[in-house]
C-alpha cells in the first residue's frame, strides 16, 4: 500500500510540474499576442481536456504574473516598435501637387498699417499689414491637394493662358483633378496664419508683379504685353504651405461656394497678375463670365486628398 501511495504522489506531482510550465508558455504567448486570458486572441484554444488539466493543475497566486511583466513592462532602452509608413501613406497627393491641410478661418481682419497708393482706389496696394491677421469667423479644417505651380503644357516654358472658368475646369477633369474652391485657394495661399500676401506681412519684390510695361509698342491701340514667367522663376513667391506663384503672373479661376453664386457665373479670379495691384490672397475678380479668358488668365487645379 506504501509503494501504491507513493507511485500515486509521485505521478501527481510530475502532472503539476508538467502542467505548470506549459500554463507558463502559453500565458507568455498570450501576452506577446495581446489575448484574453490564458490564450491568445487568433490562436486556436487548447482542447476542452486540456483547459481542464490547466485549471486543475495550475497554481492559484493573486501576484502578478513574472512571465507577464517581463513582457509588458520592456526596459526604457528597447527600441520603439513603431510601423515604418508606406510611401503611398507619405505622400497622399501626385508628385506635382502639394497637401495643404490645417484650420481655416472663414473671415479674416487683416489691417493695414501702410499704404502704397490711395487707400480709396479699388486696386489700392498695402506695403505693410499688422501682423497677427485676426480671426473673425470660424475655424474649419481643411484637406486637400493642390498643384504646385500654374499649369504648364509638357515641353512649354510659360505657364498656359487664355484660360477661362470654364476651360480650366475642363482641363482639370481631363487630368483627374478639380478647379479648387474660392476657400481652398485662400488657405493654400495664405496658411494658418492668415498672412496677406503668400510670402508674408509686407510686400515685397518677391513675386512677378508690380510691372509698369504692361503694352505692346503699338501706335493704334493698346495691347497688353506677354509678361508671363516660368512657374519655378520665382522661388521666394511661395507660400507657407510650397504653393508658388499665388501672387501675381497668372490670374486663376476658382469655383465660389454657396447658392448665392451659382447665378448668373461662378467664378471668381484669383491671385493677381504681373500688373500694379492688390495681388494678395484674399481679393477675388468677380466681375467676369464664365467664359471670358486672356492673356493674363491661367490654370491651378486641386483634388482631393487620398
Amino acid at each position: 500500500m506504501i509503494r501504491i501511495a507513493l507511485a500515486a504522489f509521485l505521478a501527481a506531482l510530475l502532472a503539476q510540474v508538467t502542467f505548470g510550465a506549459a500554463f507558463e508558455q502559453i500565458a507568455q504567448a498570450s501576452a506577446s499576442t495581446g489575448g484574453f486570458g490564458p490564450f491568445g486572441r487568433g490562436r486556436p484554444a487548447p482542447t476542452s481536456a486540456t483547459a481542464e488539466a490547466l485549471a486543475i493543475a495550475a497554481p492559484v497566486s493573486t501576484a502578478p504574473s513574472r512571465v507577464l511583466s517581463a513582457i509588458s513592462d520592456p526596459s526604457p532602452s528597447a527600441p520603439s516598435m513603431i510601423p515604418v509608413p508606406s510611401a503611398a501613406e507619405v505622400s497622399a497627393c501626385p508628385k506635382d501637387m502639394v497637401m495643404v491641410e490645417g484650420e481655416y478661418c472663414t473671415e479674416v481682419a487683416q489691417i493695414c498699417a501702410r499704404w502704397l497708393d490711395d487707400e480709396t482706389l479699388p486696386f489700392a496696394r498695402c506695403a505693410e499689414y499688422h501682423s497677427p491677421s485676426r480671426c473673425i469667423g470660424s475655424r474649419v479644417h481643411q484637406r486637400f491637394c493642390i498643384d504646385r505651380y500654374e499649369y504648364t503644357v509638357h515641353g512649354e516654358d510659360l505657364p498656359l493662358n487664355y484660360q477661362s472658368f470654364t476651360k480650366s475646369n475642363a482641363l482639370c477633369t481631363s487630368l483627374g483633378k478639380r478647379l479648387c474652391t474660392e476657400s481652398e485657394w485662400n488657405f493654400a495661399c495664405e496658411g494658418e496664419e492668415m498672412r496677406p500676401y503668400p510670402y508674408g506681412f509686407t510686400r515685397e519684390p518677391k513675386c512677378n508683379q508690380d510691372r509698369d510695361d504692361l503694352y505692346e509698342v503699338n501706335p493704334h491701340r493698346q495691347i497688353l504685353a506677354d509678361r508671363r514667367e516660368r512657374a519655378d522663376a520665382r522661388p521666394e513667391c511661395v507660400s507657407p504651405f510650397g504653393v508658388y506663384d499665388m501672387a501675381g503672373n497668372m490670374d486663376e479661376s476658382v469655383l465660389r461656394e454657396g447658392p448665392e453664386h451659382i447665378e448668373p457665373f461662378r467664378n471668381a479670379l484669383k491671385g493677381g497678375w504681373w500688373m500694379p495691384a492688390r495681388n494678395r490672397c484674399r481679393p477675388a475678380t468677380t466681375a467676369h463670365d464664365d467664359f471670358y479668358n486672356d492673356i493674363q488668365v491661367g490654370t491651378r487645379c486641386c483634388s482631393s486628398s487620398t
